[in-house]
Formats: C-alpha cells, structure tokens, sequence
C-alpha cells in the first residue's frame, strides 16, 4: 500500500483546515473566502450543534493550499477569527506534538466515515487522534477519529461501523476519564448531530438579521 500512503499524504498537504466558522455558514460562503487562491476540490463543511463550525477545503495544488493559509489565518469573518492551516495540524503543532497528526498514517481513514458519529468533547489539549482512537474502542469498532483544536478547548469526532456500538459509546464513555501519557480529563460524548442542526443555530445566533434575509421584499413593501 505504499502508493495509496503517498496518495493520501499528497491529499493532505493540498488540504487545509479552517476553524472558527460561524455557526450559520454556508458552504457558498465557504467557497467565496477561498475559491481566489486556487481551483478547489472538495470542501466538507462540518456545523456542531452549537459555533463554532469548522471545514475542510481540499485544492488541486499544494501551493494554493500554502497561500489560502497565509491569506485567510487570522482574517475577520463577520465577528469571527478564522483559524487556518493544514489539515493535519500543519508546521504549528508539528514539534510540540510529533505523533498527533500522523498524515501518512491514517491509512486513508478519510474515507471512512459514517453515519455513525459521536462527538467528544473536554479533551486534554494533548490528546491525539490515536489517543481517542484507543479510548472510544472500549466501546466498539471504531473506524475514523479525528482531534480538533477548537477555542479554548480540544473536540474528537469518532465514527464507529455500526449504530449499536455507537449508542454504546454514548451510553458508556460518556462522563468518564479520558487519559494519555500526558494527561487526563473527564469527557463528554454525545451524538454528532451535524448539518441537520444548521437551521437550528441559524436561528439562535441571527434571529433578527435572519428574519429579513428570507424575504427582502417586504421591507420595501
């Protein structure tokens, strides 16, 4: 499997990831902040049950991807600080943390998702993707799992290859000690309500600018 390792690797040094989203985006919009610094391939665009959201923007070139970071880390996005950089934790994390981000190691866990999705929350910032990994399989078959850091706090979203182990999860990992070498911490797992939660934080977050975006019109009427 050498060649899909190398595939995989290219893949993630074309992928950024972008943090601090607010929680009514859009992928358009997502797509407007980013389609100028090169062709994009695919942006998967993830919406938690409550902001921030993150995404991910994959370009044909990795010097596209070079300048979307430069370009966009820190700007403004109405109110919100977006955080932008490699999707494997790029040159930031990369000497504090030597094995959280393994981009070759994966072995094309990308393509693994399912529906069965919990997400974690209360992570110890040292926390890796193989440190949840090994935590979340006391519960079952996990097939994907992936750390972010977010604001303040560190999230995991674990995918499991069934909906019993998932429920187990949540069941039994919930509201119990997470620890590494470095650290412990009590999590939270809960059920990953993605993009069906969208118009949900919509309307928290804009009820009043919202309410006249759905039908311009009638303020002129």
């Amino acid at each position: 499997g050498c060649s899909k390792q190398g595939r995989m690797s290219r893949r993630w040094s074309r992928t950024i990831y972008v943090g601090n989203l607010p929680g009514d985006i859009r992928e358009r919009e997502v797509e407007d902040l980013f389609y100028k610094y090169g062709r994009i391939v695919e942006i998967d665009l993830k919406v938690p049950p409550r902001p921030p959201g993150f995404a991910f923007v994959e370009f044909e070139d990795p010097r596209d991807a070079e300048d979307a970071i430069h370009g966009r880390d820190g700007y403004n996005f109405d109110g919100n600080r977006l955080r932008v950089e490699l999707a494997h934790g790029g040159r930031a994390n990369s000497s504090s943390l030597p094995n959280s981000y393994g981009g070759g190691g994966r072995r094309g866990g990308v393509s693994r998702h399912t529906e069965y999705r919990v997400l974690v929350t209360g992570l110890p910032s040292s926390a890796s993707w193989q440190d949840l990994k090994d935590h979340m399989r006391k519960a079952g078959d996990v097939c994907f799992s992936e750390v972010y850091r977010e604001g303040g706090g560190t999230i995991g979203i674990v995918d499991y290859t069934n909906y019993d182990d998932m429920k187990y999860a949540i069941r039994k990992l919930d509201d119990t000690e997470f620890k590494n070498a470095f650290s412990r911490a009590p999590i939270r797992v809960k059920e990953y309500a993605g993009k069906s939660s969208r118009s949900y934080s919509r309307s928290r977050s804009r009820s009043r600018s919202g309410s006249y975006s759905r039908s311009p019109r009638s303020v002129f009427d």
